[in-house]
């Protein structure tokens, strides 16, 4: 009996230790990112330069490019060799100059994160638990957090992996791994305050006369 009951309390200490370590990783993830998020609330917006590497074995799909993102709120507007897209918090405009079109569209929220993961800095807390993974250096050179963000609810994104930079509390790579086999990787170069119009984050159609428009809404 008595070898029982001292099994019996190491397996509750154990299990307590446990808990408690688990609870402080949550509370500390937490806390990572809500500073990053706090950061990104407290700026009237954005620029980023990235390079970002798109790869899918299932699809056959391959990609690295550059690029860059111009943020204020949930708008943005995204630039990479291939496409311009503008954002206003509702409506989404993607022109593509190899086949002069540009396609009207009403993005999911999956749609958005996938093209643009920088806007989870802003509802994270709603759709996603928040998980901490451990301490790396950055490409800089800098010593970062990984956390991860989970949907709460089955959603086309499976996980999104974020490298911070502990003294500025800036994303440095972001990792969005799809269900769908799709992953984009991306590596931020360089991130500023910036102060953008409203009106930037709308497709300019007067500078577009000839371009094909096709409403997909």
């Amino acid at each position: 009996m008595k070898e029982i009951s001292c099994h019996a309390m190491f397996a509750i200490i154990a299990f307590v230790v446990l808990s408690l370590n688990t609870s402080a990783q949550t509370v500390d993830a937490k806390a990572i990112i809500g500073k990053t998020s706090q950061v990104y609330k407290e700026w009237e917006g954005m620029a980023v330069k990235f390079t970002a590497h798109v790869h899918s074995d299932k699809n056959g799909i391959s990609e690295s490019f550059e690029g860059t993102i111009v943020m204020k709120d949930n708008k943005f507007v995204l630039t990479t060799p291939d496409l311009t897209t503008w954002f206003d918090g509702a409506t989404q405009w993607t022109y593509m100059p190899r086949t002069g079109e540009v396609n009207i569209n009403t993005p999911s929220g999956s749609d958005l994160r996938f093209l643009n993961p920088m806007i989870l800095l802003q509802d994270y807390q709603e759709d996603f638990n928040v998980s901490y993974i451990g301490e790396s250096t950055s490409a800089n050179a800098k010593m970062a957090y990984d956390v991860a963000l989970i949907p709460k609810k089955k959603d086309d994104i499976e996980k999104i992996e974020i490298q911070i930079e502990k003294n500025a509390s800036l994303p440095v790579k972001l990792v969005v791994t799809m269900r769908n086999d799709m992953r984009n990787v991306i590596h931020v170069k360089e991130l500023k305050k910036d102060s953008p119009p409203d009106d930037l984050f709308t497709f300019p159609k007067s500078k577009y006369p000839d371009v094909e428009i096709i409403d997909l809404r």
